[in-house]
């Protein structure tokens, strides 16, 4: 096949993503590219080794992938500036742009804090033996593979396995006893994955991903606040608060100050915009928080998909009841600084599990 011949060839590529590859353990390229209707569409990277021989990109190494695309996606805008467009449709098609990837940052992170977290939390649980792992006899060649992973992560219940050329699905039931392999498709390749996170809060890989990641957050929230006893933290909340700055937010999570009542430093969770939709709206780095109650969550200001500005402010979960309201006179107007995203993640690895 020739590379003219592949899905979105000869369109515009204006950002780049990896994409973790789950058959062959790999961090594959995509490219996101503008279609000739004016809309935005990712397709795999190519590249043609010899006339007629096409591979998709890929590393090995996430982070080596995750270098290529940060530097391609320093290029966006001079990317958009060459299009045959109008300024306004320039400046439509950037913003879609850096959503799309600020959205995919985002979720990448959120997800690495998750899988740190998982982990920390059996670090001390006792790892099955060799002997210990029980497997149907005609899935023998399978246990070397689990056992590894069962050294990381012991609370699997669901695992992508591989052995001697072979490759399946397999499930643990109550009775500490595996399931025969199951064929591999996409989807059950992804719930594999989540799995690696959802099993560890006794969550099944396979459920609403975005229920089982909210059950997840909520039940992370008061582990977060011990954070805040962390000599590490302190001495980083200590220098921002010298520096006049009282919301720091990284991967989630807000270090959130107040004077009043003696508060102090306590940990908030960032809802992302009202909609909770990544890709319908992009966060606004600038411009300030307005908390008009002690709402537990803390939406950063937005722009709406058609251009409004949405003002940061705080609230309640949809569950938790209405939040406190402050008194006018104790409304808080708070400007805020982005951590870098895996800040919380190098934090998580510090708490300790019982």
């Amino acid at each position: 096949m020739k590379i003219e011949e592949m899905p979105g060839y000869g369109y515009p590529a204006l950002a780049y993503w990896l994409q973790y590859w789950h058959e062959a353990n790999k961090w594959q390229i995509k490219e996101y590219k503008l279609l000739s209707d004016g809309n935005l569409k990712w397709f795999n990277q190519y590249y043609e080794v010899k006339p007629g021989s096409i591979r998709s990109s890929c590393f090995d190494i996430k982070n080596d992938a995750l270098a290529y695309v940060d530097y391609e996606n320093s290029h966006i805008s001079s990317r958009v500036s060459t299009l045959n467009l109008s300024e306004i449709e320039k400046s439509s098609i950037k913003l879609k742009v850096e959503k799309a990837i600020e959205a995919k940052r985002r979720l990448m992170y959120e997800e690495e804090l998750m899988l740190t977290a998982a982990i920390n939390k059996f670090k001390n649980t006792k790892r099955p033996t060799l002997e210990e792992i029980i497997l149907p006899k005609r899935e023998e060649n399978f246990k070397n593979d689990l056992f590894t992973q069962l050294q990381e992560m012991p609370y699997l219940r669901m695992a992508f396995v591989q052995g001697e050329n072979k490759q399946g699905i397999i499930y643990k039931n109550l009775k500490n006893e595996w399931s025969r392999s199951y064929h591999p498709t996409k989807k059950t390749l992804i719930y594999t994955e989540r799995s690696k996170i959802a099993n560890a809060f006794n969550l099944n890989g396979d459920n609403h991903w975005g229920d089982t990641k909210a059950r997840i957050r909520k039940e992370l929230l008061p582990i977060a606040s011990k954070l805040l006893q962390l000599e590490s933290v302190k001495k980083l909340l200590k220098e921002a608060q010298a520096k006049g700055q009282k919301v720091l937010i990284s991967n989630g999570y807000v270090f959130w100050y107040e004077d009043n009542g003696n508060i102090g430093w306590q940990i908030k969770q960032v809802k992302q915009n009202e909609s909770d939709n990544a890709l319908g709206n992009t966060i606004w780095k600038e411009g300030t928080i307005l908390s008009k109650n002690h709402g537990r969550l803390v939406i950063l200001p937005y722009i709406k998909e058609n251009g409004d500005y949405v003002q940061g402010h705080t609230k309640n979960a949809p569950h938790d009841g209405p939040a406190k309201p402050r008194v006018p006179s104790e409304y808080l107007e708070l400007p805020f600084e982005i951590l870098e995203d895996d800040l919380m993640i190098s934090l998580f690895g510090e708490l300790k599990y019982e």
